[in-house]
Formats: C-alpha cells, structure tokens, sequence
C-alpha cells in the first residue's frame, strides 16, 4: 500500500495510475489522512467467451460423468453389496 499526499501526487499522477492498475494499493491523503483510493476499473465481461467456456466445461464433465451417478444413486458407487465402503 502507498499514501502519498495529494499535493505530492500531482506531479507523479501518471506513474501512481499505472501503479494502480498494476494491483498496487494507492491511497492519496489530505492533511495527512487518507482522502481517495486508486483503484482500476474492472475490465468488462465478454458474455461470449464466457458461454464458450461453459459449454466446453459441459462437453468435457459430460465426456467424464458415470451414466446413473446422480446422488440418488451413489450409494450403487460407494458401498458394495455388504453395505461396507468398497
């Protein structure tokens, strides 16, 4: 984190932005209390990139999924017909 004083921070506001968007906690104080947080705003969505992923992520647990291995059932998968665990 880095207070600078909002005097101070005039001249250096280029280099506090970029330090902001690096992640890095800029906090600008007035008579030595803090005033204002630099903060990055936050890169937009892209809604298709994100259905493309889900689906992938769909296709892939579908490929995985045991036929039947709903809850309902997983006690078929977890216990043998002793009823211990297997």
């Amino acid at each position: 984190m880095m207070e600078i004083s909002v005097t101070d921070a005039k001249a250096q506001l280029t280099e506090l932005v970029r330090r902001a968007e690096d992640g890095d906690e800029v906090i600008l104080t007035r008579h030595g209390r803090p005033a204002v947080k630099l903060s990055p705003i936050a890169k937009p969505v892209d809604m298709a990139a994100r259905r493309a992923l889900i689906s992938e992520l769909q296709k892939q647990v579908a490929k995985v999924a045991i036929p039947g291995s709903d809850a309902a059932h997983s006690q078929d998968y977890l216990y043998g017909d002793d009823g211990l665990p297997r």
